[in-house]
């Protein structure tokens, strides 16, 4: 039964993607004709979610349908993914994904979905640095001073994450791949707890994303050292990049993409790709983003794909060579 249902989807995708080019066009014209689904793989209230509401509320102005938000967590943004890659591929369910959805594919044995063929890329939705935060009784000031303290005590450093396969802890990977200090990780249940413990004390460093910190940056209760950009952050000119900090190749990007169910005709993706850059360009998408310590950075579906393929290889590297792994 299962089986024949697959099969009945696949031929379903692949009809629609072989349609005409003017059936596809008409389809375009007159999408959406009923409510869009916009699936957030991630808890109320995070930045994904927050920003998928900034989204969903812009493009429910410019085409007059609701967009729903539909918060679907767990299994590191694997369950909402597979909701998506099981939805009919008519534009009127897409996907809303961070970072993860890329380093999935390395860190999991087996996905219940294949992340090349099951979707096609919208637009990237923004783009951000992690910051290399230290506990300010930390005795150093800069990247370099950090590897000299890890090399001469390489037992007394530990760096806090979110849950293994977060883009905190392949951060904190990568630098050992790059520097090759010894570090511990310790894991905890999301990135909340995570810079709690930094700020206590119980970790000495972590590598986390600009806006849950930067109160904590404020009042001195955090050391920034480095951001994980090619360029300094707009939030943060003063903290250089991990390159000008003397470790070259080392680039992590938090991004937050759109997507849709593999087959989505052509034009329905190209349009929505275009409104969502229209709206990823406006003047009050920019402000309500950076109230969020976000910014915003839309793409073509290509360049997004281009992307997405450069993100997935990047991080099955980082996972190969540290032997990470999720059962």
């Amino acid at each position: 039964m299962a089986k024949r249902r697959g099969k009945a989807v696949l031929g379903f995708v692949i009809a629609l993607s072989t349609l005409p080019a003017w059936v596809q066009s008409s389809l375009a014209q007159s999408y959406p004709v009923k409510p869009i689904r916009l699936v957030v793989p991630t808890a109320p209230g995070g930045g994904v979610d927050a920003l998928a509401r900034v989204i969903g509320q812009a493009l429910t102005a410019a085409w007059g349908q609701q967009v729903v938000v539909d918060n679907r967590g767990g299994a590191s943004g694997i369950i909402g993914a597979e909701i998506v890659a099981r939805a009919s591929a008519d534009g009127h369910t897409l996907l809303i994904t961070p970072t993860t959805f890329s380093s999935n594919v390395s860190l999991f044995k087996k996905l219940p979905y294949d992340s090349h063929r099951d979707f096609m890329p919208i637009s990237l939705v923004s783009k951000e640095p992690n910051i290399l935060m230290v506990h300010p009784s930390l005795p150093v000031k800069s990247v370099k001073e950090l590897v000299a303290l890890a090399k001469r005590r390489p037992a007394d450093l530990n760096f806090g994450f979110g849950g293994i396969g977060s883009t905190a802890s392949l951060s904190g990977a990568l630098f050992k791949l790059r520097t090759g200090v010894k570090m511990t990780g310790v894991s905890y249940k999301g990135n909340g707890p995570a810079v709690s413990a930094l700020v206590a004390g119980e970790v000495q460093l972590m590598f986390v994303g600009l806006p849950p910190t930067l109160p904590m940056l404020k009042t001195g209760k955090l050391r920034a050292l480095a951001v994980t950009s090619q360029e300094r952050s707009s939030f943060l000119p003063d903290v250089s990049t991990m390159a000008e900090a003397g470790v070259p190749g080392f680039e992590v990007t938090n991004w937050i993409g759109v997507m849709a169910p593999a087959g989505t005709p052509d034009g329905i993706v190209q349009k929505i790709s275009a409104e969502i850059v229209k709206i990823l360009a406006s003047p009050a998408t920019k402000e309500r983003f950076k109230f969020y310590g976000a910014t915003p950075d839309s793409s073509t579906p290509d360049e997004f794909r281009k992307f997405l393929d450069a993100e997935i290889e990047r991080w099955s590297q980082v996972v190969k060579a540290s032997n990470i792994q999720i059962n």
